[in-house]
């Protein structure tokens, strides 16, 4: 296990990483980090989704010269969509040092590019067609590129990119690191990499057979302030015996803890800054059943071995494909059955695409629950323990208060009492998690009730109201009736 702390990355990069809840590194990632970051070409030879853009684009940030506005990283991709998406990733890890990457391809209005290829992007990502318009019109320069990326070398080949590739390969300066991507190793890739590296290292990582068996797998579609409110109405239906949260980082993992405490919940988290001891008590309680739900980081869930978990909840979808097995693995053990439940905002959803692609199995879409529907879940539980006790008790013993209970009360009235005393009711408490303001269903709510009433009443009239302009109208005309009266007289 590596974590990015082990790596010897700068502060800025350090703390962009804890803010996208990267702590341990995927292996392309421990492989490929310390070679780039040593000045070492390298050919790097992984599947999508195993996190590449971050085992090229830690190492390009990293030796950029954030005085400098010139272009000093170049980034060949293959399509417009992933341009794109590597280009947001290196804003993000680039973002406290000051490190702006631009995507640059075909489609986009070429004046439009000119203009943002002035304003100071160090890092460009770019489509091959597109990036070889600009340098034949001299509106990219590449002069001072110290470090390129071939990412998804193969799929620019079979795009029948390769020439186009070698071209601007050749337009960049010599004396770069260049750091070459790709799933397969065709003869043309390997070409290049004999012919345009310097002695470049291999890294391979071999693709792993990511099958889950015994698993149902669920996923919640919800913005991110939605995330916890649903989070606790699931954890109401389904009533895990055990179950696992894992969230994005140690701050995260702190946050849903005393939000979960705060509404009832019998929760624990581990992360990386707990004592040995410490983390052992919780693991401790959470195998005996004192606790029900364990919220971690990946990390601090490496080796975990605890049979009864029912139920893993991802409340942050994870950054590979990989950790997302591990994660599950925790529950479906010994034969059992288990549930996993991933909560994705709406831009995760392609994260959660590749997630399926390589795991070969479909992830199932859950409706996001009502309050109601987790009220009767926890009602549900409550019956399952009053049944389960008529079962396997001797109630022999109540039976006189009962009958005197029954001869006194409706029988109906007695059970619905018993149940409200063994329902938990969940507290409305709002809960602030990081970057997202509390939120508690009777407000939201509310303010939609609001926004439909100001709605309607622009319809109306707009600015007071109906019933304010209606009271003007009247005063109007009151008025002018006291001034008739007044001039007859």
């Amino acid at each position: 296990m590596t974590t990015f702390y082990s790596l010897g990355l700068t502060k800025p990069v350090i703390k962009a990483l804890d803010q996208m809840g990267f702590e341990e590194t995927t292996p392309i990632q421990a492989q490929t980090i310390p070679l780039a970051m040593q000045g070492r070409d390298v050919i790097g030879q992984a599947q999508t989704g195993t996190g590449k853009t971050a085992a090229f684009g830690i190492p390009m940030i990293e030796r950029i010269d954030q005085d400098r506005k010139d272009i000093q990283g170049l980034i060949i991709a293959p399509t417009r969509e992933l341009a794109i998406q590597v280009a947001e990733e290196i804003n993000r890890l680039g973002k406290f040092k000051g490190v702006r990457a631009l995507p640059v391809y075909g489609g986009q209005h070429m004046e439009r590019q000119i203009r943002a290829l002035k304003d100071n992007n160090q890092i460009v990502v770019a489509t091959p067609g597109r990036l070889l318009d600009h340098i034949r019109r001299k509106t990219i320069k590449l002069q001072t590129v110290h470090t390129a990326v071939l990412d998804e070398a193969d799929e620019m080949l079979n795009m029948g990119f390769i020439d186009d590739i070698k071209d601007i390969l050749k337009a960049i300066p010599e004396q770069r690191q260049t750091l070459l991507f790709s799933a397969t190793m065709p003869k043309a890739i390997r070409e290049i990499a004999t012919t345009l590296m310097k002695k470049p290292e291999e890294v391979k990582v071999k693709a792993k057979e990511m099958t889950v068996e015994n698993i149902e797998q669920f996923f919640v579609e919800v913005q991110e302030k939605q995330k916890f409110d649903t989070l606790t109405r699931l954890l109401d239906i389904h009533a895990p015996a055990l179950a696992i949260i894992f969230g994005r980082t140690k701050k995260r993992v702190d946050e849903l803890t005393d939000g979960l405490q705060a509404r009832g919940f019998r929760a624990e988290g581990i992360h990386g800054d707990l004592t040995q001891g410490k983390r052992m008590s919780v693991l401790k309680k959470f195998k005996q059943g004192r606790v029900e739900i364990l919220v971690a980081t990946d990390v601090a869930a490496r080796g975990l071995d605890i049979s009864d978990v029912s139920h893993v909840y991802n409340f942050d979808i994870p950054q590979d494909p990989e950790s997302y097995v591990h994660r599950i693995g925790r529950t479906g053990r010994a034969g059992r059955t288990g549930e996993a439940v991933s909560f994705v905002t709406p831009r995760e959803k392609a994260q959660l695409a590749l997630i399926e692609k390589l795991t070969k199995k479909k992830v199932e879409r859950l409706a996001v629950p009502s309050m109601d529907e987790a009220q009767r879940g926890q009602q549900q539980v409550a019956v399952d323990k009053m049944l389960k006790t008529m079962e396997s008790k001797d109630l022999k013993a109540y039976h006189q208060a009962a009958n005197e209970l029954l001869q006194q009360h409706d029988s109906i009235e007695l059970v619905a009492a018993a149940l409200k005393m063994m329902t938990k009711e969940r507290r409305e408490v709002p809960v602030r998690l990081s970057g997202v303001q509390p939120i508690s269903v009777k407000k939201a709510w509310d303010d939609k009730k609001k926004k439909k009433f100001n709605r309607n009443d622009k319809k109306r009239g707009g600015g007071g109201g109906y019933n304010r302009n209606k009271n003007s109208r009247n005063r109007k005309f009151n008025q002018k009736r006291s001034r008739n009266n007044q001039s007859q007289s």
